[in-house]
């Protein structure tokens, strides 16, 4: 009996047991979740798209005492800035106690989510019906997009500079639109297909229409009546779809999922339940010795190319500016001050799902409800194309959790040789800042309707103010 007691103690003590954070979750661990994931809810709800997340980032940051850095000339400790990008990209800073040379805490994710996006010459007209054409963004299952309700978002810029923002299909008295699918009682061809060749991209067709304008001597009447009503409504005609960004994404909303309500189900959870909680973080984050500051980044889906994604010179060029409003600045100080500067890079991680067991290693997987998730690294086969962090600040990130008590797995992305994928990570460890991987197991991940538990989104916003407030 002895000794199985002493063996007992000895694996408690030895062994990484791993639990659901929901077995130590008090009432008022439960309350502070459930209350939290509701405000989640409500910030996504209104933020589909990257634009749309970016502006409502700036409304929240305006009310807690956030400026615009280009609307001051100096910052010094205590100081609250922000820097946004084209609309599209934001980094936010509150300026330590510390000289900036002394690095930085940076938690960066990124705020574009897979979707569909219009052609330049989207509008066209087929056997009376109208459609848009599109282009699809990012890493789908193209077959998840059909049959289900769809809104479009975006701009629509004029030649004289006016800029018409887009948003139909989420109000109650919106119409939706949807991309149509084969009945299976003809589908015998589609059916033998492969699921990834079973909807081609060029088959994406939007279906927005089917009334003919009253015109005898018209050509594309459908087509017209949609315009003339487009025009009604937003005073735009067909050349000028030429300067817009319009994306379709789901017209449902996030909610609760489960009869117990643990979990979140909605679009667009990569990664937007890592940018709003690493926002969430820097709003509540008090003034620390080092200087934090939240990334949220656009394009990462597509390679964080472009002047908004993470591989362009404007983020150098906000640092840059921390620098010169500082005082510090000399030659060659930015690099000194990326040396020094350590990172959560915030993306969502893989979730063990039981259905699709086969594509994941049990023991190296990351499991819904036992907390964020760290990837020490990414990339595919070999590691190939990912970052890969040090032992040392693993060690140290560690220590930050388990002072504060937080709930966080270490897991991969999922076995080897079945696949991968990366994140921003790469390009800031590039410039020689310590990174690591950290964000929300998902599930169903880069589909329309991702799910995500209430549990581990409460502990990246603990995770995130952590690390900004380690000094």
């Amino acid at each position: 009996m002895s000794e199985n007691i002493e063996g007992k103690g000895l694996a408690d003590k030895l062994f990484n047991n791993k639990k659901s954070g929901w077995e130590c979750a008090t009432d008022e661990d439960k309350r502070l979740i459930f209350k939290f994931s509701d405000e989640y809810m409500e910030f996504l709800n209104r933020s589909k798209t990257e634009r749309e997340f970016a502006k409502n980032a700036k409304a929240v940051l305006e009310e807690n005492g956030f400026k615009d850095i280009s609307s001051v000339e100096s910052i010094s400790a205590g100081d609250k800035v922000y820097y946004c990008n084209r609309g599209k990209s934001m980094y936010i800073a509150v300026i330590g106690e510390k000289k900036l040379e002394e690095g930085l805490n940076l938690v960066g994710a990124h705020i574009d989510s897979p979707r569909l996006d219009l052609k330049p010459n989207p509008i066209y007209e087929d056997t009376e019906f109208a459609y848009f054409n599109t282009q699809y963004y990012g890493g789908i299952k193209k077959y998840q997009w059909t049959a289900i309700p769809l809104s479009l978002h975006g701009v629509i810029v004029k030649i004289n500079g006016e800029k018409i923002e887009v948003n139909i299909g989420e109000g109650s008295d919106d119409p939706i639109f949807t991309i149509t699918d084969l009945l299976p009682h003809l589908a015998k061809e589609q059916m033998q297909k492969k699921l990834s060749d079973g909807v081609n991209g060029e088959d994406l067709n939007l279906l927005i229409g089917n009334m003919p304008y009253c015109c005898k001597d018209v050509k594309d009447k459908v087509k017209l009546n949609i315009l003339n009503l487009i025009n009604e409504r937003y005073g735009i005609n067909e050349t000028d779809f030429l300067s817009a960004e319009l994306e379709l994404v789901p017209a449902f909303n996030a909610k609760s999922l489960g009869f117990d309500y643990s979990m979140v189900a909605g679009y667009g959870q990569d990664d937007k339940v890592c940018a709003y909680t690493s926002l969430r973080a820097i709003l509540e984050a008090g003034v620390q010795g080092k200087t934090a500051v939240c990334i949220l980044a656009d394009k990462e889906e597509v390679g964080s190319m472009g002047n908004t994604g993470m591989e362009s010179q404007t983020f150098d060029y906000f640092v840059s500016e921390l620098l010169n409003k500082s005082g510090e600045n000399r030659p060659n100080l930015l690099n000194k001050v990326f040396c020094n500067s350590s990172m959560l890079s915030a993306d969502v991680g893989v979730a063990y799902d039981p259905i699709f067991a086969s594509v994941s290693d049990r023991t190296n997987s990351a499991y819904m409800s036992y907390g964020v998730s760290f990837d020490k690294y990414t990339g595919s086969r070999g590691k190939a194309g990912g970052s890969d962090a040090n032992a040392e600040f693993m060690a140290r990130v560690r220590g930050i959790l388990e002072r504060n008590n937080i709930s966080y797995q270490v897991s991969e992305l999922g076995k080897v040789d079945v696949g991968g994928g990366g994140t921003i990570a790469y390009i800031l460890a590039n410039k020689g800042v310590e990174v690591i991987d950290c964000g929300v197991p998902v599930l169903s991940m880069h589909s329309p309707y991702e799910v995500a538990s209430k549990f581990d989104v409460y502990s990246a916003f603990r995770t995130y103010k952590a690390f900004y407030e380690e000094a």
